[in-house]
């Protein structure tokens, strides 16, 4: 099976849709998958529900399509350093599920793992609880949280094999492993192809059983990365 694309719109022209979940890998605009992002929006499909820690800035990242209007509701834990975000949102334009982190981390692994819920302590007795199950475990309160599944799962990852076995670099890892599992259909946009066999098995940190689709961007512009050094 053939996964590579020569492009990110070519990958993701014939599976997105209006109305679809998608989640998208990163944090900040730390790993996060740039060409796909933009691919998504030019494609001009709306109504979209976007799972991510955050919405990016204003103009990058998922911040784009809050420009565009393309996403109708935010499943997230920061929302703040973009000023659309809240602007919509404070004008009831945009829906927010907000979500802890770690809490938003384990509904996405959940949910490529097959398990439809769980209980956690953080969120009790706040907003986070409402209208949700709430059972005693051991003397202590726990709220139930349903898993989630994206329709289309967004990646960045710095290598892969042509199997779609996935290596990340650093903190760019953070939640894109989650997203990648979650993922009905999984877009990884990467730095590196290598062939099969290259990637030390131990190395994997995804293994190509979850992605479905590769893309290269071989220099992604990393807008949050600078390089600082002493004066000479």
């Amino acid at each position: 099976m053939n996964k590579l694309y020569p492009d990110a719109a070519t990958a993701l022209a014939d599976i997105v849709k209006d109305g679809q979940t998608i989640a998208v890998g990163g944090f900040g605009l730390c790993g996060i998958p740039e060409a796909l992002i933009a691919a998504l929006r030019d494609s001009g499909k709306k109504y979209l529900t976007a799972i991510s820690n955050n919405a990016g800035v204003d103009g990058f990242g998922l911040g784009q399509l809050l420009t565009t209007r393309q996403i109708t509701k935010m499943i997230s834990s920061y929302v703040g350093e973009n000023k659309e975000f809240e602007r919509q949102y404070l004008a009831g334009e945009l829906q927010l599920e907000f979500t802890p982190q770690g809490t938003l981390a384990e509904k996405l692994r959940a949910g490529g793992a097959g398990i439809p819920a769980f209980f956690t302590k953080t969120g009790v007795g706040t907003i986070v609880a409402e209208g949700k199950e709430v059972r005693e475990f051991d003397g202590e309160q726990y709220v139930m949280e349903r898993s989630l599944v994206a329709d289309v799962s967004l990646v960045k990852a710095y290598k892969a094999d042509k199997a779609g076995n996935l290596v990340y670099r650093k903190t760019a890892r953070n939640f894109n492993p989650n997203v990648a599992m979650a993922g009905k259909i999984t877009v990884v946009e990467v730095e590196h192809l290598v062939d099969i066999g290259e990637i030390d098995p131990d190395e994997v940190h995804t293994p190509g059983i979850y992605v479905h689709r590769i893309v290269v961007n071989a220099n992604p512009e990393k807008r949050i990365e600078q390089r600082t050094v002493s004066p000479s």
